[in-house]
């Protein structure tokens, strides 16, 4: 089977191919708008090609048999993505081995398939999983024995494909070697500019010649910070007006950002003061990659600043991780047990 495929170089003199796949109902043109964001470095040439299967507004890669199987044209597409590799390589001189591959929800159980599956060819030097799966349908065997890097990101809300999905796949893999880093987002069954600088680092990774592995976060983990975001839950800039300066009750504000260590030690300490003084004090987080804006206002410069505020006004501020007395002193808080 020959695909159609539509290729766009974000560099003059691209170095190496990245086959990137688009999802069910989509086309080969729905992910080129992620180009500048996950190649700011201008490193490769673009391979985009369209699915076979007409499902309007745009196409797919199987029918849905459900997930983890996928559907009966499931593999027979790998093997023409996999072609289309070899093709596009080919023309444009470029190393297979030092290709990227990836995908986007179908696009993402393919391009899986296709690295990291039983095959004489060559592997590609990375895959990409956006909102996917780890496909598992007849005929096709696994082989993660020497396997390539692998960056699987999700969405937290994902309705289409869940969450638990994107856990499953990453745990599977790293349970079997495989150098993965699990990324997630509060998010859909989308991509976001976060998650796109994310793996942009991730690729840069790759291309100096490395293989990223992090540890994946367990179920545990995760109901655990689910717990956290109800006790203390973050606040947008469109809401901060009413949320924090017009509460009727003094709100205390944890700035942080996901990179900041410090920040994720003071973490339970201002959960630990949510559940204290749950009636006396709102207690809200700001995630300041997220809004800068509200970092900007606020002066905010160095991470974490825990910010009292009362009557719509910033009253006090403290810097640093700290345990929950000093913190609270720092504030002003009359310090309790």
């Amino acid at each position: 089977m020959e695909l159609f495929s539509h290729k766009v170089a974000t560099g003059p003199a691209p170095e190496r191919l990245f086959l990137l796949v688009h999802g069910k109902g989509a086309d080969e043109h729905d992910l080129e708008p992620l180009l500048p964001h996950l190649d700011p470095g201008r490193h490769f040439q673009f391979v985009l090609p369209r699915a076979p299967l007409p499902f309007p507004p745009g196409f797919m890669w199987y029918t849905t048999d459900g997930i983890p199987k996928g559907g009966p044209e499931l593999v027979p597409n790998v093997d023409a993505l996999d072609d289309l590799l070899d093709a596009a390589c080919a023309e444009g001189g470029f190393d297979r081995s030092r290709a990227l591959v990836g995908g986007f929800s179908q696009g993402a159980a393919v391009t899986l398939a296709l690295g990291l599956r039983r095959s004489s060819r060559p592997r590609p030097a990375g895959i990409l999983a956006l909102s996917g799966f780890l496909p598992e349908p007849d005929g096709l065997e696994y082989d993660f024995a020497a396997a390539l890097p692998v960056l699987v990101q999700h969405g937290t809300t994902d309705p289409l494909i869940p969450v638990t999905r994107g856990r499953e796949a990453a745990r599977t893999l790293a349970e079997a070697g495989v150098p993965v880093v699990y990324q997630e987002y509060p998010m859909g069954h989308q991509v976001a500019l976060e998650s796109m600088a994310d793996a942009a680092v991730w690729v840069e990774r790759v291309l100096a010649g490395e293989r990223p592995s992090e540890p994946v976060v367990d179920e545990a983990a995760a109901d655990a910070l689910e717990e956290e975001d109800a006790l203390v839950p973050a606040v947008r800039t469109e809401d901060f007006e009413q949320v924090v300066m017009k509460s009727d009750v003094p709100v205390i504000v944890d700035f942080w950002a996901p990179w900041c260590q410090p920040c994720r030690a003071v973490a339970p300490v201002v959960e630990q003061i949510a559940a204290m003084r749950a009636g006396s004090y709102k207690v809200v987080k700001v995630n300041i990659d997220e809004e800068p804006a509200l970092a900007q206002t606020f002066s905010v410069q160095s991470i974490p600043m825990v910010a009292l505020f009362r009557n719509g006004r910033l009253e006090r501020s403290s810097v640093g991780a700290k345990p929950r007395p000093a913190l609270e002193a720092d504030l002003g808080m009359l310090v309790i047990p």
